[in-house]
C-alpha cells in the first residue's frame, strides 16, 4: 500500500511530537520529516528532492520563518506539495492569508485526531479539504481578502469553463468532467489551466475559494459532499 508521505513543520516540540505519534499510528502514513522552523523545512526541501512529500502539516506562527511565508515559497517552487495549515486561530484574517498563499486546507490545533486524519485523507486524494466552519468564512468573507482576479463584467470566463469551474469544486476528476459534458478528458486539462490563468488561482483550492467568493457556488451544493 503505497503511504502518505508528511512532513511536520512546528517550533513546539511537545506539539510536535504528539502529532507525529498520532500519525505514525496510521498505516498509511509515514512521517518523513519533522521541521522545527520555516527555514529549516525550506532546506530540507531544497536539498532532498528525492524524497519529498506528499503533505505538509505547516504552523502558521514560527521563528526564522513564519508559515506564511513558507507556504508562499513552497508554493512556488514545489507546487506539487500540498500544504495544510496549522494554527491555534481561526480568524477570517488568518485563514484568508494561507488560502491566498496557497494552503489547501486549514485545521485548528483543537482539532480531534480522527479529523486531522480526516483532513489529511481527503486532501491527498481530492487536492484540497475545507470543513464547514471554513467554507462559512470563505463565503463570507469579502472578495477583497483574496487576491484573484474578480473580473466577471468582461465575460473573460466563458459559460464553458464556469461549467468546469463548477464540477471541478463538487470534486468531479478530469475523466468524470470529460463523460459528464460529452468532451475530450483533454479538452478538459485545457479549459482546467485556462480558469487557473484567467482566476489567477494556484491550485484546486484556489478555485473553490474564487467560486464560492463570487457566489458560483453554494454551500448547500457542496454539503451534499
Amino acid at each position: 500500500m503505497s503511504k502518505i508521505k508528511i512532513i511536520l513543520a512546528d517550533d513546539e516540540l511537545l506539539f510536535r511530537k504528539g502529532i507525529s505519534f498520532i500519525l505514525q499510528r496510521e498505516e498509511n502514513i509515514e512521517i518523513i520529516f519533522e521541521a522545527s522552523n520555516g527555514q529549516e523545512l525550506v532546506d530540507y526541501l531544497k536539498n532532498n528532492t528525492n524524497n519529498l512529500p506528499d503533505i505538509i502539516l505547516m504552523d502558521l506562527k514560527m521563528p526564522l520563518l513564519n508559515g506564511v511565508e513558507a507556504t508562499r515559497l513552497i508554493n512556488s517552487e514545489f507546487a506539487e506539495i500540498n500544504i495544510i495549515a496549522l494554527s491555534s486561530y481561526n480568524s477570517k484574517t488568518f485563514i484568508a492569508n494561507m488560502l491566498q498563499v496557497g494552503a489547501v486546507s486549514y485545521l485548528i490545533k483543537n482539532a480531534t485526531p480522527s479529523e486531522m486524519i480526516e483532513t489529511i485523507n481527503e486532501v491527498f486524494h481530492k487536492g484540497f479539504f475545507y470543513n464547514e466552519t471554513v467554507l462559512e468564512i470563505i463565503e463570507s468573507t469579502n472578495n477583497t481578502a483574496f487576491k484573484f482576479n474578480n473580473n466577471f463584467e468582461d465575460d473573460t470566463i466563458t459559460p464553458r469553463e464556469k461549467e468546469i469551474l463548477k464540477l471541478i469544486c463538487l470534486q468531479y476528476n478530469t475523466a468524470q468532467i470529460a463523460e459528464k459534458l460529452f468532451i475530450s478528458p483533454r479538452t478538459v486539462d485545457g479549459h482546467r489551466n485556462s480558469i487557473l490563468l484567467k482566476t489567477e488561482t494556484k491550485n484546486v483550492a484556489g478555485m473553490l475559494v474564487y467560486a464560492l467568493q463570487n457566489k458560483m457556488i453554494s454551500l448547500d451544493e457542496l454539503s451534499i459532499l
